[in-house]
């Protein structure tokens, strides 16, 4: 498995849910704050997406993604209005209702635009690299490939109807939205840029990156690393660390403690067990180096979790 495909399966997108906007006239809604990645597709007419520092205007079969869950404002407000700074106050929310409520009307008059909204729970922690490196808002360009086209079509007619299995399909069309927005940004990418995920463009690093997320509880050692990457050791290191942000082992052992809060936080296994998954010797040196990074222990940090999990 490829770089990309290992970090995409690490941050668990998944649980998505599902509403028709119809918008009509002047109307606004907002969609607050959350650890959830957005994906708007426009089926019909033209609308706006309002960030905090930027306004995206979509057209039909647009596709957008807002990675980082962060607040932001879709609509087509009445000009009058100052979309500026700040954003216009309003208490309409975009809800969510799964079988019993999948179109959401808002405004009144005639519709000027029909949004399917997608909203999909990841786990912040694993996808904080990757959502890092991300721009607040990804707008797929307009040559779509065939597939994604048939994609569309075919999220348009399962949001339409309520079939057996529905849910398990529109989390997957979901998941290969995000997929292509990724991959898309990733080849966008100049080859001056100093994001590590030019990292998944370069054959070398990529095959490292690969070989740390397929095993992260190897011992892998620099030269291992560098030898799959098929160049020598300080070459390697000083490449891995240029591109990356880190060097190679500080990076295994961060994506080791980002897997073992996912331990944490979704199974009842000991701490012990926990530490030997990721790659540590001993629980003591597993629970000093999970403390330096998240600053409490790895028990502290599995009981905050079902406290969250609680509210």
């Amino acid at each position: 498995m490829d770089a990309l495909s290992h970090i995409l399966d690490d941050i668990h997108l998944g649980q998505a849910e599902y509403v028709y906007i119809d918008g009509r006239g002047d109307w606004l809604l907002n969609q607050p704050q959350q650890s959830a990645v957005m994906i708007y597709v426009v089926t019909a007419g033209s609308t706006s997406v309002y960030l905090r520092e930027e306004t995206v205007n979509l057209e039909t079969g647009a596709i957008l993604l807002i990675p980082s869950g962060d607040f932001h404002q879709i609509g087509n407000p009445d000009p009058k209005h100052n979309l500026i700074a700040p954003i216009r106050t309003t208490e309409k929310k975009i809800t969510y209702g799964g079988h019993d409520n999948m179109l959401m009307q808002t405004g009144t008059g005639h519709t000027n635009a029909i949004v399917i909204a997608v909203r999909c729970q990841i786990d912040s922690e694993m996808s904080r690299p990757l959502l890092s490196a991300l721009p607040n808002s990804l707008l797929l360009h307009e040559e779509k490939p065939a597939w994604l086209e048939l994609g569309l079509q075919f999220l348009g007619l399962e949001t339409e109807r309520n079939r057996p299995g529905r849910d398990t399909l529109l989390t997957r069309l979901a998941n290969m939205f995000f997929v292509e927005c990724v991959r898309d940004y990733v080849e966008q990418l100049p080859e001056t840029s100093e994001s590590w995920l030019t990292a998944l463009r370069d054959p070398n690093l990529t095959a490292a990156l690969s070989a740390i997320h397929d095993q992260p509880a190897h011992a892998w050692t620099v030269a291992d690393l560098a030898n799959i990457a098929c160049m020598s050791r300080s070459s390697f290191a000083e490449r891995f660390t240029e591109v990356i942000g880190q060097p190679p082992l500080a990076y295994l052992s961060a994506h080791r403690l980002r897997t073992a809060t996912r331990y944490l936080t979704q199974n009842y296994e000991s701490i012990a067990r926990i530490s030997e998954r990721v790659g540590y010797s001993s629980e003591a040196a597993f629970s000093q180096a999970f403390k330096r990074q998240y600053e409490m222990s790895p028990s502290q940090y599995r009981k905050e979790s079902k406290i969250k999990d609680s509210e």
